[in-house]
């Protein structure tokens, strides 16, 4: 299969280009700085917030192999603090990453998917696409609006045989953590005294995480299966049990449990 990953300079999306290819599939990629590349995987130099250069690193690869048979949206980056205190540069920045990048290029490979009559876009939301975290208010949103947008477009593409699967990770060891923008604003640190410790707790929580290798395989796996399920959550059995109570405690308990760990 043809497989588009992008951003594969770290963490999920490197392991997923490594993995595939590995497997046999044609594997592209893309980055946004130089980056030692993997051997058989194609790099494409691109900024996924740029529509134009989305478009045309997706013509590249039709051009050059005739389909894209799934499309593995993974760039993004994450900014904690308190939403009150977020500048509109970092949320346009949050959202531009996250959502935006991912609109561009599934806007760009659907005519191919839809011309082949098939394809596969796998999106990488997040569990915190599922419940609003405390102090990453705009990386919430930004898997929030992936969840919905997923959600309406998997009806819309049905009738062209194309699927659409969102991923929802956990905390995972990766270079997210470190890449992470936070505030450093005093009066915010001033007025949310829990903010620091609360953020110390997941940077905790992430680095002793699963290993990004357990994301590449459920990738693989969702790349082979005929009919794979709208949505997966791959995350610790605390974190999926989570996710569940989200589900089926009143909004009203969920929120207090969610406050407790994080100190509010």
């Amino acid at each position: 299969m043809v497989v588009l990953v992008t951003g594969i300079s770290s963490g999920f999306g490197l392991e997923t280009a490594r993995l595939l290819s590995q497997e046999g599939h044609i594997v592209y990629g893309t980055v946004r700085r130089e980056v030692d590349p993997l051997p058989g995987v194609h790099y494409l130099k691109v900024d996924v917030r740029d529509r134009d250069a989305v478009k045309d690193a997706v013509q590249q690869v039709v051009e050059k192999e005739g389909r894209i048979d799934v499309l593995v949206n993974n760039a993004g980056m994450g900014i904690g603090g308190p939403v009150e205190f977020a500048t509109e540069e970092e949320i346009r920045e949050q959202m531009d990453a996250n959502f935006m990048g991912l609109v561009h290029f599934v806007t760009a490979v659907l005519p191919c998917m839809r011309q082949q009559g098939k394809g596969k876009i796998i999106a990488l939301s997040s569990i915190g696409g599922v419940m609003g975290l405390p102090f990453q208010g705009f990386y919430s949103a930004s898997k929030f609006a992936i969840e919905g947008y997923c959600e309406a477009l998997r009806i819309e593409v049905q009738q062209f045989g194309i699927q659409v699967v969102a991923l929802r990770p956990g905390d995972f060891s990766t270079g997210f953590t470190a890449s992470r923008k936070k505030t450093v604003n005093t009066e915010a640190m001033r007025v949310y005294r829990t903010y620091a410790e609360s953020m110390g707790k997941v940077e905790h929580d992430e680095t002793g995480g699963l290993k990004p290798q357990v994301l590449a395989r459920k990738i693989s796996q969702i790349i082979r299966k005929k009919n794979p399920r709208h949505g997966y959550v791959v995350a610790s059995f605390e974190q999926r049990l989570s996710v569940l109570l989200k589900r089926i405690l009143p909004a009203r308990w969920f929120a207090k449990i969610l406050g407790s760990y994080y100190k509010l």
